[in-house]
This record gives structure tokens, sequence and C-alpha cells, in this order.
């Protein structure tokens, strides 16, 4: 299994040494090739290529902006008919539901993504697994970038210590990606909740002392204050920082801190390979092998390259950035300016003064019937306000109280049952002007 993941790698990192004339057709191929099985497979593509005037003999020979472009919502109205196999979303949300299917795939075959519901309603992609294993290729060589392939199996052979810091509750991409991805190399993991209290975090890492840590950027940023102050101790060969922005202020203090190369890794729930940053010069590679990325002024419109069973062709998402050009070094697209989602943390403090921390993604995955959006307002250290926005003829007392349940186990868990919190019900919640996405937290 381990040496037919790394002849993966080494033929994933062989394309980065081609030229950007032969990745190209080798992109357009791939692209083709998802053009053709949307058509034939999906009754939705088929229709909408149709309303466009794109026969199947058209594929291939027009430009992929010709092409109908896709947005959330409407891929969570017509997924049915979207993806290229028999499954049904209400089905899996009732398979996602239950707690006794956490680590099983669903029909015993395909791998499924709860999306976070930043900018709509928490949606559902779903994986088979010769695409899973494609985009975990792409994962490790992003984690292992500037790595030789005799680097890499050196390393491999130690057996790395690998920690994650995140949300780990539900079938977030990023969890699912990292502990398959970790598996697969053989390494030794510990994974830590961002709803663990902070005396947790420093007693658990003291005692499994990782040389590797991937995580959200501001649980790191925790992380790092801790060591900081000389309460953990650490020797790090490596971070990896996914989930969020990562500032290049947060990447000097992290480098300087931790002593060790930082990698930014960039993806989303739609194509969890989306792209890596290595530097601290502000620029990102684009992985152009997984995806075609069109930058657009009303965001980024995604056609996923690998990804057959879920069809996702000029796929829109909010994020923005600005296009910087064709690296020197390897033949992608580079970017810089990528405002994603950027959340803050809510800091609460007790009456002894210690201070601990609610992540907004720790209730992210939060889904009650009559529920759109939610959205969460700091008062003082020790009280917030939840906002919750309803669809309409919705039982709002039904609503409160079952929220009020959730964020009393979410509180209690943290050991945070001394915050106070009131929810407050509104006909909208609005994005962000500048980001395209909701806050989930105002301070």
């Amino acid at each position: 299994m381990l040496l037919k993941l790394l002849f993966k790698l080494y033929q994933s990192k062989k394309r980065l040494t081609i030229s950007r004339e032969e990745l190209e057709k080798y992109q357009k191929k791939k692209m083709t090739e998802i053009l053709l099985y949307a058509y034939d497979h999906s009754t939705y593509y088929r229709k909408r290529f149709e309303e466009k005037n794109i026969s199947r003999k058209d594929i291939g020979l027009i430009p992929i902006e010709n092409y109908p472009s896709l947005t959330k919502k409407e891929l969570m109205k017509n997924f049915n008919e979207i993806v290229c196999t028999n499954v049904d979303i209400n089905e899996m949300r009732s398979f996602d539901a239950n707690p006794d299917n956490n680590n099983k795939l669903y029909k015993d075959k395909y791998h499924i993504v709860h999306s976070s519901g930043t900018t709509e309603k928490p949606g559902y992609f779903i994986y088979d697994e010769k695409a899973w294993q494609q985009m975990l290729i792409a994962t490790i060589r992003a984690a292992l970038w500037d790595m030789s392939m005799k680097e890499i199996i050196k390393l491999l052979s130690k057996k790395p210590r690998i920690v994650y810091i995140a949300e780990t509750d539900g079938r977030y991409g990023g969890a699912m990606a990292v502990s398959d991805g970790i598996a697969g190399v053989k390494a030794k993991q510990l994974f830590l909740d961002i709803k663990m209290p902070l005396d947790e975090w420093i007693d658990k890492i003291s005692k499994f002392q990782p040389n590797i840590i991937i995580g959200y950027p501001s649980a790191i940023k925790i992380l790092m204050e801790s060591v900081a102050r000389g309460e953990i101790k650490t020797n790090l060969f490596r971070i990896i920082s996914c989930g969020e922005p990562l500032s290049k202020n947060l990447r000097d203090c992290f480098t300087k801190t931790f002593k060790c190369k930082v990698i930014n890794f960039y993806g989303a729930s739609e194509s969890l390979a989306l792209g890596v940053e290595v530097g601290n010069e502000d620029e990102m590679y684009l992985f152009d092998d997984m995806n075609y990325i069109e930058i657009l002024e009303d965001g980024i419109y995604i056609t996923c390259l690998y990804n057959k069973i879920q069809p996702l062709i000029r796929y829109k998402i909010s994020d923005k950035v600005t296009l910087h050009g064709i690296s020197k070094h390897v033949p992608l697209t580079t970017v810089t300016n990528i405002l994603g989602r950027n959340e803050d943390l809510l800091w609460f403090k007790d009456k002894n003064g210690k201070k601990e921390f609610l992540h907004p993604l720790s209730v992210e995955g939060f889904c009650i019937d009559g529920m759109l959006d939610y959205q969460f307002r700091k008062i003082n250290d020790q009280a917030f306000e939840m906002i919750i926005e309803l669809s309409k003829n919705e039982k709002q007392e039904s609503v409160k109280n079952e929220m009020k349940k959730l964020m009393k186990k979410i509180l209690n868990e943290k050991k945070l049952d001394y915050v106070e919190f009131t929810i407050r019900l509104v006909e909208d919640i609005l994005p962000d002007e500048k980001t395209g996405k909701k806050k989930l937290i105002i301070i």
C-alpha cells in the first residue's frame, strides 16, 4: 500500500517538472473527459449543455467560458440529477446524521464531505475511491512540497508524529483527508478537537511530542502563544496551515516561534486540493493539474478535473484572489491576496481570570430543521448572543430550545458553563461585503 502511494506521489510530483504547454495539454485532456462524462451520465448537465446549444460533438472544441456555471444553491437543489450515480441527498443526510456511521463509507464505497456552510446552507460533496485517492496524493504533495522523493522516503521511514488541531467531529473534508493521508503514509497521529479545553491540548501535545502540526492557523496561533510562554516545548519539522487564510505576519510568527518550515494549504469541500503556499512572498501555487480555475471579478469558478462522480463545472466559490501569473519554478498558476474565511475566536474569562476560547467551526455543523443560518455576537468576557435566521412558517420556540440544548453541550465540553448566552431571531443574515462570506462571529 505504501509503495503504491509513493509511486502515485512520484507521478504527481513529476507533473511539476513538465513545461507549461505540456501541463495545459494534460489539463485540457482531463477537462474534456469530465465534460463528456457529465454529458453522458448527468441528466442535469446534459439539459444545461443543450440549453447552451452545446452538443456532445462540441465538447473539447469550445472554450470552457461558454459552458453554464453552477452555484452551491443550484447544486443542492439539483443534487440527485447532477451526481453521476444512484444516490439521494435526503438519504445521505440521514446516513450522516447517524453517529454510528461516522467512520463508514456511504453505500460502502463513497466518501461524503459535509461543507461548513459559511456562505449558504451546509451541503454535501461526494467522492468515489479513485477521486479520493487522487485528492490525497495532491494533499501529501502539498504537505511535503519542497522535498525530493529520497527525502520523503527518509522522513516516512522514521514514522512522523503528526498532530491535527481543528474541527474533528463530523465529516469535514480537512479532518477526513488528514486522517486518511496520515494513515496512508503510516505516520502516528493525534487529533485535537477545537472544542477541547486548552489545558488538555498542552498536556496531550507534551506527551505526544509531534514533529508535524496541521491545523487552522487560529488554532496553531494559540499553541504558539503557549510555546512562547514556556508552557510547552516543541521540536517541529514543519507546520501545515489549512482551513483559514494565513496572513504573512502570522506566518512569520509561526516560523520564528516554532523554528520550522510553514506550509499554507488551500482547499475547499468542493475540491479539497486547490493550492499551496510555501514561502514568505505571499504567492500561492494553484493545482492546475487538479482543477481548471477561472479568476473573475465576482469570485473563483472551479472545474474539478478528478471527481467524475459529482462533476463540478464552472462551480462558483466566493473567495477572492488576485492573479499573479505563471510560476518560474513550476508550470502552475500563481495568485496572491486570498480573501476567504478568516473568523475571529470567541475568548472568554472566568472570575479567576482564566481564559478559554470557543472556535466558530466547533458549531458550524449544526443542522436544525427550520434554521437557515446563524451568527454569533460577543457581548463581553462572559456572554454572547446567538443570531438565528429562520425559514418561513417555522416554530420559533422549538428552534430556540433545540439550539439551547446543543450550545449548552458545547460550552460544557469546553468547561465554559459560566458563559451566558441569548438567542435572537432575525429575517436575514447577510454576507460580508469584502469577502462575500458570512462572518460567523461579530466582536
